[in-house]
């Protein structure tokens, strides 16, 4: 699952500031989650410092449908932005999905680094598909969370996987490994773990609890499989409403409650990890086969979405960086 869900760049303002402009955002955030605090006090410190010349009205917990919907309601200017995970932000432009592939990080300080330098490359890409991509925000690490016990490839493989269906780099995964996967929005995915159309799912501790699918489950595998991104998109028409002054206003103050944001999400996650022991989850320790089977699957998909999802150059990029930044921590004493 991937719920990211927290950037905060998304606010526009009109070019005349003496009316007030109310935009209309969609998040599958549920109301009261860490993700709708964050969302919701940039909202308000927007409001003060444009005085009420911008206002946000948020549609939380998928009340707006799936992230699909809210991109295609956002061209049809139904919406004017979103706050979405990867999986929406790949419905505007696809090889954001770089950053996020599976088993690719290490630690969030390498996400901080490679997103940060590769951010406004996609800003531009996204510019094109005609949405301004905002401040990044996210979701965290992804492990995978099941109602039976999974600790080798075969008891993966007798599972019954959930799978946003849309995804050239999913499809692949699961061709890769053999894997069983079920097509669903995430509103969907509650109801299939209760009637058993599923059995395994996949999200941050943060979003299992938000979402309340720690409920359906019983085991949690104890090693991430991906560190999910999200931001907020707009579209660039509702851009042409903002006045130069209330942009930069709006940058200034996105920049920094992101930053105040990923922190406040970080910790969030790890506080859910206790309270997902203390609800009863097992954490499993997958076997060593699992983990090199997976290894290997991972880097034969990142060779195998170059062209299709991302470019040679963007692949090549995104490692570069990753390593660069490891070798700088490398030398540290």
């Amino acid at each position: 699952m991937r719920i990211g869900l927290v950037a905060l760049g998304c606010l526009v303002a009109l070019s005349q500031p003496a009316i007030a402009e109310e935009m209309r955002v969609a998040t599958l955030a549920p109301a009261g989650s860490p993700w709708m605090v964050a969302l919701e006090r940039a909202a308000a410190e927007i409001s003060e410092k444009t005085e009420k010349r911008v206002t946000v009205k948020y549609f939380p917990g998928g009340q707006q449908g799936d992230e699909r919907d809210f991109v295609r309601k956002i061209r049809l200017g139904q919406l004017d932005g979103a706050a979405v995970t990867s999986m929406g932000l790949a419905m505007i432009e696809p090889s954001i999905l770089v950053l996020q592939l599976p088993l690719l990080f290490a630690t969030e300080d390498e996400v901080d680094y490679v997103a940060g330098k590769m951010w406004p490359h996609f800003q531009k890409k996204f510019e094109k598909q005609g949405f301004r991509l905002g401040e990044r925000g996210e979701v965290g690490w992804i492990y995978v969370l099941s109602k039976n016990k999974i600790q080798t490839m075969a008891d993966l493989r007798a599972q019954k996987l959930w799978t946003t269906g849309d995804s050239d780099l999913t499809g692949n995964i699961l061709d890769k490994l053999k894997l069983r996967g079920v097509p669903l929005g995430v509103p969907e995915v509650d109801a299939a773990l209760t009637s058993g159309r599923i059995n395994v799912t996949f999200s941050s501790p943060l979003g299992a609890i938000a979402l309340q699918w720690h409920t359906k489950v019983k085991y949690m595998n104890s090693m991430p499989l991906t560190f999910a991104i999200g931001a907020t998109v707009y579209s660039l028409e509702a851009q042409k409403k903002i006045s130069a002054a209330d942009q930069a206003e709006i940058d200034g103050l996105a920049k920094r409650n992101q930053k105040k944001a990923r922190k406040v999400i970080r910790k969030a996650n790890e506080d859910s990890k206790k309270m997902l022991l203390k609800k009863g989850i097992t954490v499993v320790e997958p076997s060593k086969e699992m983990v090199d089977e997976l290894t290997a699957a991972a880097l034969a998909v990142q060779a195998d979405m170059i062209g299709k999802v991302y470019t040679k150059e963007e692949l090549d990029a995104v490692i570069r960086h990753r390593d660069e930044y490891r070798a700088k921590q490398a030398k540290k004493p």
